[in-house]
């Protein structure tokens, strides 16, 4: 009899779980427009904002006056990636037992707002190494609500986008972004830094990030409607749930190299920073060139996610993944051999196609790997590896261009892609092909 009484609530429980499943699948759909729109808004602006920040050309070249140094200009790198090291595994564990995600969201999404506030304000405020301090430690900050903020985004599309749709969301937000990007780049190097409007050119273009990334997190917020999943995790604590890292990792071989591919990829961004400097220890620095380069350099980032987002629809993420990566380490080979304008214009162009497909692949497979309940752990799994490893490229970046130019530095970062792409084609399957045939 007991038997009997099991094996029923047990059916009931799987029916329970079948109409809990059904009627989130159907919340998604009926909300697809008005998240889509959220979600394509928040990434648009955001993006658009983010990118005048994270262009390997502003904030270096900022760096690299105020200092005088490339130890500094690795250091500020590093101090950004090493924020993101622990934040996105306590960002995890706070929201991977909520139903809701959406306010820490805004608290993660506005405080990583904050810091590129702080970043602009300085300029006005602060002289000497009180200023080179200050954009450090906003530096960090930055990197420290980024880390934390990635989960956080990464799962609230994972909630509210269906599966077939994620890439041409993300192609057309990051084309659109990009685009806006591009010419406020080239505005800002012509028009803000040239002239050094309002008595810091530098601050006054981080103050239109602010702006910009600000009204992308309202309209989220005023936009989106988020489901409560059928199941989640338990709250755990957060040494409990660091032991359960090896777990995550080895028992899906794909994501294993999949995130080795993700560490060698990040420590490319070793020769990142040094891009605009290596080209401005060849040719005068002006602002004109500045923003030439920028807007090249984001331009091709707007361009690129349109085919990037559609191929990975269509295909799967892998083959961006590829195809990007190679992208990157040709326009290096371009940069590093050929010297003259339209090379150095067209290399700048190929590393924001390259790094532009990195970010939408690696970003967007994650999403594909293990169970949904682990999703948030295991995004910020793969986040802290990598920024573990992107912290310490710049650093070591810095003292390497120092004592043995930036052709070394450039070697290096070929180095790591050559072995990312061998991993990549012999040892990471498609994870939706495996899905899809698991079904």
């Amino acid at each position: 009899m007991d038997a009997k009484i099991e094996a029923a609530a047990s059916g009931a429980d799987t029916t329970d779980l079948a109409a809990r499943e059904a009627a989130y699948e159907k919340f998604v759909w009926d909300n697809l427009k008005r998240n889509y729109l959220g979600n394509y808004l928040h990434g648009m602006l955001g993006m658009t904002g983010f990118r005048l920040v994270n262009t390997p050309t502003f904030l270096p070249a900022y760096l690299h006056m105020i200092s005088g140094s490339n130890g500094i200009v690795g250091l500020g790198l590093a101090l950004q990636q090493v924020g993101g090291v622990i934040s996105p595994i306590f960002g995890a564990s706070r929201i991977e037992h909520r139903t809701k995600v959406m306010p820490a969201a805004m608290w993660m999404g506005g405080l990583a707002r904050t810091a590129v506030l702080g970043i602009a304000l300085s300029g006005w405020l602060l002289k000497g190494q009180v200023l080179v301090g200050s954009i450090l430690g906003f530096m960090l900050m930055f990197g420290l609500f980024m880390g934390a903020q990635r989960v956080v985004f990464s799962l609230l599309m994972a909630k509210v986008i269906p599966i077939s749709r994620r890439g041409r969301l993300q192609a057309w937000r990051n084309f659109t972004g990009s685009v806006i990007a591009a010419a406020l780049a080239y505005v800002a190097g012509r028009y803000f830094i040239g002239p050094n409007l309002f008595g810091n050119g530098y601050g006054t273009t981080f103050i239109f990030a602010f702006i910009l990334t600000s009204m992308g997190l309202w309209a989220l917020q005023l936009l989106l409607r988020e489901p409560e999943p059928p199941t989640t995790r338990t709250q755990a604590r957060f040494r409990d749930r660091l032991r359960e890292f090896p777990r995550l990792i080895t028992e899906d071989r794909a994501y294993a190299w999949f995130l080795v591919v993700q560490m060698l990829s990040s420590s490319a961004r070793i020769a990142t920073p040094f891009y605009i400097l290596y080209v401005g220890s060849s040719m005068h620095m002006t602002g004109k060139l500045l923003g030439a380069l920028s807007f090249a350099f984001i331009g091709a980032d707007a361009l690129s996610n349109l085919i990037w987002g559609y191929l990975g629809d269509k295909t799967g993420f892998r083959l961006v993944l590829l195809f990007s990566l190679a992208a990157w380490a040709a326009s290096t080979v371009l940069l590093l051999e050929v010297h003259t304008p339209w090379a150095i214009f067209l290399a700048f162009f190929g590393l924001g196609a390259g790094q532009a497909g990195y970010m939408m692949s690696a970003q967007t497979m994650i999403l594909e790997f293990g169970a949904r309940d682990d999703l948030p752990m295991r995004i910020a799994v793969s986040a802290t590896a990598e920024s573990i490893t992107a912290t310490l490229a710049p650093l070591i970046g810095g003292q390497v261009a120092d004592l043995l130019g930036y052709g070394t530095v450039f070697g290096l970062s070929l180095g790591v892609l050559g072995v990312g792409l061998a991993v990549l084609i012999g040892l990471v399957k498609e994870p939706r092909t495996a899905r899809l045939s698991a079904l």
